[in-house]
């Protein structure tokens, strides 16, 4: 039997947060990223993306042009964080930082 593979490309009903595979999850980070700027925690909250610093280096490797920021945040149960990321797309880069 020759079975095709399912396109690979997240079309937007399968971009929903609660879609777990790894092509929803960059498609939900991207779609962000085209916002603005995103840290890890807000990735995790918000996108329910377990491992961000994963899906920016596929997007990276798909060719997206993705820096990173280094910053202390502070977590939901108020704990200090020193050297998380805050991502963003060298065309768009946050306030007071130079691509």
């Amino acid at each position: 039997m020759n079975k095709k593979k399912a396109d690979q490309q997240a079309s937007h009903k399968n971009t929903h947060v609660e879609n777990p595979s790894g092509t929803a999850q960059r498609a939900r980070l991207l779609e962000r990223l085209q916002a603005g700027p995103i840290d890890t925690f807000t990735a995790i909250r918000e996108l329910n993306i377990v491992r961000p610093g994963a899906r920016i280096n596929e997007l990276r490797g798909l060719g997206h042009k993705i820096l990173t920021h280094r910053l202390t945040l502070t977590d939901d149960q108020g704990r200090t964080h020193q050297g998380m990321a805050l991502y963003y797309l060298s065309t768009n880069p946050p306030a007071g930082v130079t691509a």
